[in-house]
């Protein structure tokens, strides 16, 4: 059995998908989820060479228990709780060090905060910090694991969503200086009372030596004094202010200069931002710096001259020469390593796969252990080319695979690299901030127009759990009780105009149990970049049967016509029939597994599909030929996503049910049943059945308008400004002249028209886009490539980015303007526009 301290030593692992590094040495934590149960992939892990797994009791029913007796080499450890597990090691390990520890919460600004502040002391300590957005009560004990003796600084963020979640986290950071960033509206809903919520955050600083807050935000003030100050009297509170109030620092902003006049006199400093969240978030990183250690004004003004932007999310971009670029190009330390190298796992579009890292830098442990480390986890990636820039990772080279090369420094990489020879692979491109890696990404991104759809994958996840949870719970029952009810989504059409490779390999990361597709042709395309789930085919034709048999696609069959012809090809592919000379008599043998088909029922759409009377002929067929099975049967409600039509939906479901209890009959056995879509879903979830299709509520619109706050947007349409000009009144903009201004007007033209799925209706003023702030309406009629809009009240320049559609300008408004559905904006991005898959690795 192992010991606490062994658990402690090892690799964590919670997540059965993130297997990296050797696995001799990791443990799997199982977690019960509310979406999913660790103890699923027990197995899978021991045939991937784990033996070491955490359980939970309450997840040991006898059959799993027997399950487990097949893994004879593998040690359980049960528990009550493997997070509170996870957490209550984290928390041991935590105590072992007596170092500052910066932790930090808040609304918003935390993971800005955190970055900033390991740029900013960077040259002074070896940080240990979370990875990008690790703040949750998981992420936390996972950054708080890797601290280790070489570290002299910590720095750790905490976010909570409910009540009686900071207590944990509290002990696992156990911060010496506490941050408090600001407070906003971020999980009100969790909270009876903004004052219940400040309370909940300010139990991080229970035990904190000292705590760092604007004193601006008087409900912080006054939490912390009536309710902080009493559990921890010894605290010294260090406070700042823009409006004068009694606080240990005044700051005032003048232009881009801040005066900050404390204890010690006052400094002023340059700033290279003058908007207020990024003043603030500074002003919090000077404050905790002071706190650290003294700093001059000047070496203040230096470090802060080399803050660099902060990505807080990986990008997947299209690359030159048919490669998948992913873009992590500002920050590289081992726990962000392992997050990038996760997700360039994913990537199944491209097999090969090719890892750009810099330097790692602060990372606390000796060099050649790291290097050791970073090689063996390249191996375990099975990436295929290694790059290495920087004079560290280049001195020990010895560690990598024999056909890895090695640059000093970015400017030699780029002007010695051969770049035509990175073809058709899947490129990571990582780099601390001071090997200026985005000089790599841009040349090696594709160059396209400047219109850009951003697909944001963390949104399409969250969609995604939101409708299992709507499907994992029954009526009126909030205890997430697991449910049978499969989850077939929908990816025809690009994925509504979403990019169907990506996000079906996203899905298939999440374990969906079926795709749909439109066309064989969708269905060929998935196929070859490595998507192996069941996928169904809702338009097959007869020509496209040998390619449904080849590629392993599964027809939906909707007519007695389409039905025979499907039969009679899967029974000729069975019995040879290309050998067969004429009027010989052909031996007939079925497949070696029977071919699923999924049958339509007409319910009341009218559209495709089998009406009731139609079934026993259906079922009479079907019976007499075993080389076919049903493997779903489905029917679509006409109008789920409108309650005027919820007596029509009702007799739709009656006589569905109808008609399946039928097929079930006649057949023997019982197909997997489906009746509800995306509306359906939050609509009537009564009628789950045992499968239901996601479509157009994963993209981010609720179309029941039941529920509309639950989803997130997907997509945001970007696009630039090519040119301003200013134009008198009277004259006229556009093609026929129908843009005649009425006042002196500037007037910029935009990188997108109607060939790229901004639609003409949208001309003239009927629609309106988002520049730096403002809202802008279109002049004139929008062109096949181009569109002017009217800049006169907004501050914009030529190169700036406007938004198209995303949360600023929602889809669904975009819709009500020219009188369509969502559907239309979304499946009307045309495929030149570029995509770009981001992560925000929360």
């Amino acid at each position: 059995m192992l010991d606490t301290q062994s658990i402690i030593n090892r690799e964590w692992l919670t997540d059965s998908r993130q297997v990296t590094g050797r696995v001799d040495d990791v443990v799997f934590f199982a977690i019960q989820g509310e979406h999913h149960d660790g103890h699923n992939f027990i197995g899978d892990l021991y045939q991937k060479g784990v033996r070491q797994f955490v359980v939970e009791r309450s997840a040991l029913t006898p059959a799993r228990r027997t399950e487990l007796m097949n893994y004879p080499e593998a040690q359980f450890i049960e528990v009550d709780s493997s997070l509170q597990t996870l957490q209550s090691l984290a928390s041991q390990h935590r105590r072992l060090f007596r170092i500052p520890v910066v932790g930090i919460t808040g609304s918003n600004g935390k993971t800005i905060v955190k970055e900033w502040l390991a740029q900013l002391l960077a040259d002074d300590f070896v940080i240990v910090k979370s990875p990008k957005s690790y703040n949750s009560q998981l992420g936390v004990p996972l950054s708080v694991h890797p601290l280790n003796d070489s570290h002299t600084l910590g720095i750790f963020e905490a976010g909570i969503s409910q009540s009686h979640e900071m207590q944990a986290l509290e002990s696992v950071i156990l911060p010496t200086i506490g941050l408090f960033t600001n407070i906003g509206t971020a999980h009100d809903e969790g909270f009876k009372s903004r004052k219940q919520k400040i309370a909940e955050k300010l139990r991080l600083f229970i035990h904190a030596q000292t705590l760092v807050y604007c004193k601006d935000y008087t409900e912080i003030d006054d939490e912390v004094n009536m309710l902080l100050k009493a559990v921890n009297p010894d605290m010294q509170l260090i406070t700042w202010s823009m409006q004068g109030k009694d606080a240990t620092y005044q700051a005032q902003l003048t232009q881009n200069w801040l005066t900050l006049t404390g204890p010690s006199g006052h400094v002023k400093l340059r700033l290279p931002f003058t908007d207020p969240a990024s003043v603030e978030n500074l002003i919090h990183c000077v404050v905790v710096m002071r706190c650290l250690k003294f700093f001059s004004q000047y070496a203040l003004q230096a470090r802060i001259n080399r803050l660099r932007p902060v990505s807080m999310r990986l990008e997947q971009k299209e690359g030159i020469n048919n490669c998948v670029l992913i873009d992590d190009s500002y920050n590289n330390d081992v726990a962000g390593l392992l997050l990038a190298l996760r997700f360039l796992n994913q990537q199944s579009t491209r097999s090969r796969r090719v890892v750009i890292l810099s330097d790692v830098l602060q990372s606390g442990q000796a060099e050649d252990e790291l290097y050791e480390q970073v090689a063996s986890l390249m191996q375990a990636a099975h990436v295929e080319q290694f790059i290495g820039i920087g004079p560290l990772v280049s001195r020990n080279a010895r560690f990598f695979a024999p056909n890895s090369t090695f640059y000093e420094t970015t400017d030699q990489f780029l002007t010695q690299f051969a770049f035509s020879d990175l073809r058709d692979s899947a490129v990571l491109v990582k780099g601390a901030r001071p090997f200026s890696f985005e000089r790599i990404v841009n040349r090696l991104q594709r160059k396209v127009h400047g219109t850009v759809l951003e697909i944001n994958l963390d949104a399409l996840t969250h969609n995604l759990n939101y409708y299992r949870e709507k499907v994992g719970r029954s009526d009126g029952d909030a205890a997430h009780r697991p449910s049978t009810t499969k989850i077939m989504v929908m990816v025809k059409a690009f994925a509504y105009g979403s990019g169907s490779g990506e996000v079906a390999q996203l899905l298939q990361f999440h374990r969906v149990d079926y795709l749909a597709v439109a066309y064989a042709d969708e269905g060929v395309s998935l196929r070859q970049n490595g998507v192996d789930l069941p996928i169904m085919v809702m338009n097959p034709a007869p020509e496209t049967f040998a390619t449904l048999l080849e590629y392993n696609l599964e027809p939906e069959i909707y007519s007695i016509r389409l039905l025979r012809e499907w039969g009679e090809w899967v029974e000729g592919v069975g019995r040879g029939a290309e050998g067969v000379e004429q009027g010989e008599e052909a031996p007939r043998p079925a497949p070696s597994a029977p071919r699923p088909l999924h049958l339509k029922i007409d319910t009341g759409m009218h559209r495709l599909g089998f009406l009731e009377h139609e079934l026993p002929d259906v079922i009479e067929y079907l019976k007499a030929r075993p080389a076919l099975c049903v493997a779903t049967v489905f029917s679509h409600l006409v109008g789920a996503d409108e309650s005027q039509f919820n007596s029509f939906s009702e007799q739709q479901y009656d006589t569905f049910l109808r008609c399946t209890t039928a097929l079930e009959a006649g057949l023997g056995y019982r197909p997997t049943r489906h009746l509800l879509n995306s509306a359906g879903i939050v609509r009537f979830p009564d009628y789950k059945l045992d499968m239901v299709r996601l479509g157009i509520g994963l993209y981010g619109v609720e179309s029941s308008q039941l529920d509309t706050s639950a989803v997130r947007p997907v997509g945001t349409l970007r696009s630039v400004i090519s040119q301003i000009k200013t134009v008198p009144a009277g004259e006229s903009v556009g093609y026929s002249r129908r843009g005649v201004l009425d006042h002196d007007a500037r007037i910029a033209t935009l990188a997108i028209g109607y060939a790229d799925g901004y639609d003409r209706r949208f001309g003239n003023g009927v629609g309106q886009v988002w520049v730096n702030g403002t809202r802008c309406p279109t002049v004139g009629n929008v062109c096949m490539d181009m569109t002017m809009i009217d800049v006169t009240n907004a501050s914009a320049y030529e190169g700036d980015e406007v938004i198209i559609f995303g949360p600023e300008i929602p889809i669904t408004e975009l819709a009500h303007q020219i009188g369509t559905i969502p559907y239309e904006i979304l499946t009307g991005v045309s495929e030149r526009v570029k995509r770009v898959f981001f992560k925000e690795e929360n």
